[in-house]
């Protein structure tokens, strides 16, 4: 009883989870879940990439993909630095870059937070 309870710090990218935003728009589930844990993210991309080639009868011709993969995964670990901290100072620990570093990527990259909200609806439930 002498110890204080520790109350839980909300930060304002609480709410934040691609997870929980795919998982309520039913494009994925928790059997998808455990295979893509399976999967390295070298495989991950390389079959995003045969998949998308797919469709257009297997020619990316004219797509920059090696100039484009790097802004396509920075743009995917910002977003994943918010999800998983409370704060943007704590995300651009994570990262591993200054809070105005931070800042300049969400700009760059038309990041809402505030629209990146997913907190699950409650007629969803």
């Amino acid at each position: 009883m002498w110890k204080k309870k520790l109350r839980k710090y909300k930060g304002k990218f609480e709410n934040y989870s691609i997870r929980k935003k795919l998982n309520s728009e039913k494009k994925i589930n928790s059997n998808f879940e455990t295979i893509l844990n399976s999967l390295t993210l070298e495989e991950i991309i390389a079959l995003k990439l045969e998949l998308a080639a797919s469709h257009v009868n297997h020619k990316l011709y004219g797509f920059p993909i090696i100039r484009s993969i790097k802004f396509i995964v920075r743009e995917a670990v910002v977003k994943f630095a918010l999800s998983a901290t409370r704060t943007p100072k704590d995300a651009a620990g994570v990262l591993g870059i200054t809070e105005r570093q931070l800042k300049e990527e969400i700009q760059r990259f038309e990041i809402n937070p505030k629209e990146c909200n997913y907190e699950l609806s409650e007629d969803t439930n």
